[in-house]
């Protein structure tokens, strides 16, 4: 029985605007904020020398991480960790050309933050600054991206969590309609007939049933659709807003203040920290979502990851601790 205390059902549009074959879609927008939002307060951090990189470098910085960093690191990632694992590797020898096809889905926000550390690493040595200095500055900002990223998320509707157990702000979302992109015919035709019901010029020609994208696009103009849609979801956690509120917005407040507050503490302290703290919010988040593969030792891939990222955050902060030590030392 579905609980009756879900009473939104997701009709938001991925897309803001139409200009004929372009389309100018949320997902988009939230990785254009971040990085604005990125640039801005890493200028501000050269300004007041809380940054290793001069303000003049600031922008070639953002550019070039957001490509090798954000976008090759986060694609990649997507598809080694969850394609790799639930296909095998022949989809790279098959489907190569995966890689490019952005607008299908699949960002790794683990891929995104790996991609970083090794983009990192690379630009500081050829800027002659220290590497882990370089992270203490971007670690703080990283959390305004994954906050806009996973709100992005809900928009799409995307991500979704599990069944709630009776909360007042599950939510039911349409894509629960089909699974891996396979229709679950019963329960797609159950909702498709209400919804014809409710408006028939969704039939097609020859009786057609109407098309997934035809179903939830009417729901979003139509009530009626919509709550004939609803009627056969599940209410769920909506996980994209935990993770911005958790990775993103709290995970900004706490690296942010601290930064302002310590500003001579050792370099890698905040980078292990970062570390920690996303992956502690992740493990807690994981608790709600839909595992996209097979459980690895017992926990979602997302959990393992996170395990590895703590293991390297602890490593980050010992030797930024046993760093600063041996530079104190006469």
């Amino acid at each position: 029985m579905l609980t009756h205390l879900a009473t939104y059902i997701h009709d938001l549009d991925p897309v803001i605007v139409s200009l004929g074959p372009l389309k100018l879609r949320w997902y988009g927008l939230a990785y254009l904020i971040g990085f604005i939002a990125a640039y801005y307060i890493l200028r501000w951090f050269s300004g007041k020398k809380l940054w290793v990189l001069p303000q003049d470098k600031v922008g070639d910085f953002i550019t070039y991480g957001a490509f090798f960093g954000v976008f090759l690191g986060g694609r990649l990632g997507h598809l080694l960790f969850y394609h790799t694992v639930n296909e095998g590797p022949g989809w790279l020898i098959n489907d190569p050309l995966r890689l490019f096809r952005v607008w299908e889905g699949g960002m790794a926000s683990h891929g995104g933050i790996l991609g970083l550390v090794i983009f990192c690493y690379v630009y500081s040595r050829r800027q002659k600054v220290s590497w882990l200095g370089m992270g203490d500055g971007l670690v703080v900002v990283c959390p305004i991206g994954l906050f806009t990223g996973r709100m992005a998320n809900f928009i799409n509707g995307e991500i979704y969590g599990k069944v709630s157990d009776g909360i007042s702000w599950a939510v039911k979302f349409p894509q629960t309609l089909i699974d891996q992109g396979l229709i679950e015919q019963t329960r797609y035709a159950e909702a498709a007939h209400d919804a014809i019901d409710a408006a028939p010029s969704l039939i097609g020609p020859e009786n057609q049933m109407p098309t997934f994208q035809a179903l939830v696009e009417t729901s979003r103009q139509n009530d009626a659709v919509k709550e004939a849609i609803g009627q056969h979801l599940e209410p769920r956690h909506p996980a994209q807003v935990y993770e911005a509120l958790t990775e993103g917005l709290l995970l900004f407040i706490i690296l942010f203040t601290i930064r302002i507050l310590f500003p001579k503490l050792p370099a890698g302290t905040l980078t292990g920290l970062f570390f920690i703290l996303y992956a502690a919010a992740r493990i807690f988040c994981e608790q709600f979502k839909i595992s996209e593969t097979a459980d690895i030792l017992g926990m979602t891939m997302g959990s393992f990851l996170s395990v590895l990222m703590i293991l390297g955050g602890t490593a980050f902060l010992i030797y930024s601790v046993a760093s600063s030590r041996k530079s104190a030392e006469p």
